[in-house]
């Protein structure tokens, strides 16, 4: 496991002992925790800017824009044909 050292104003420092002392945790754990949360947000948030970015892509090349089509035609008919398969061979309608 790697190391860490912080430095942290006065304020926040306080903060973080006072809530490690009501959650009976170690600071150590709530700021991995505190850590792994943001990293995660950082993480979809740039998942989520690279998808704006293809989508946004695939609106404005026709040759994309056919392409995805297809595809998106294709899974649908795939998708369909399982639905109704499920329905067929579901001994009731469990779904509902």
């Amino acid at each position: 496991m790697g190391t860490l050292t912080l430095r942290l104003p006065e304020q926040l420092d306080a903060r973080l002992s006072l809530f490690a002392k009501l959650e009976d945790s170690s600071r150590s754990e709530l700021v991995r925790m505190a850590l792994e949360k943001f990293l995660r947000e950082r993480e979809r948030e740039q998942l989520l800017a690279e998808v704006v970015q293809a989508a946004r892509f695939l609106a404005t090349d026709p040759e994309a824009r056919a392409e995805s089509t297809a595809i998106a035609d294709e899974f649908a008919s795939a998708d369909s044909a399982a639905l109704t398969q499920l329905e067929q061979n579901a001994p009731e309608k469990w779904w509902q």
